[in-house]
């Protein structure tokens, strides 16, 4: 049976657009298949909001990306100024600070807080660095803080006095304090 006609009540096919059908069967004739410009509007909208979202997505991937590359190109140069903390016997100097040339114009200028801790020779070092980079308008600043056993940084009063304290504990944990 051809689509454009229809049997009747009476077993005939009559037309689409037979007189019988009135204005409906006009109205479906003259339709044509497509998208109205509402629906048109919100794939639009649909296609915006994605596109935004992706966008941002992007642009949040490449600074993080920058940010890693920057902080890896400092990685060495930092293990490199700590060194001068780690390596130095004397206290006064490690607090002091000091200033590194790093080549390639890079200059590191580091300072530390040291702070005896309950146990002996042990030390705790709060290290700030600035690394200052001509290809860089702003400094690369960063803060960490270490323990660092140092028997050559320990005042010989402090040192015996933190002894007694330490022995003091072990009798009284053993049970054989005085």
């Amino acid at each position: 049976m051809r689509p454009d006609r229809r049997p009747t009540a009476s077993g005939r096919h009559r037309s689409r657009c037979s007189p019988e059908r009135g204005r409906a069967g006009a109205r479906e004739a003259s339709a044509t298949p497509g998208f109205t410009l509402l629906e048109v509007l919100v794939a639009l909208a649909i296609f915006a909001l994605a596109a935004v979202v992706l966008g941002a997505t992007y642009v949040n991937a490449l600074n993080a990306y920058e940010a890693a590359t920057r902080r890896n190109g400092y990685s060495e140069d930092l293990r490199f100024a700590r060194m001068a903390v780690l390596t130095e016997p004397d206290r006064n100097k490690v607090e002091e600070g000091g200033e590194l040339d790093l080549g390639g114009g890079k200059r590191a200028r580091w300072q530390a807080d040291v702070a005896s801790t309950n146990t002996v020779d042990l030390f705790s070092v709060t290290w700030t660095c600035a690394i200052t980079n001509p290809a860089r308008p702003e400094p690369f600043r960063t803060s960490q803080t270490f323990l660092l056993l140092r028997p050559t940084w320990s005042d010989p009063v402090e040192r015996a006095t933190l002894l007694e304290q330490t022995r003091e504990r072990i009798l009284q944990i053993q049970g054989t304090a005085p």
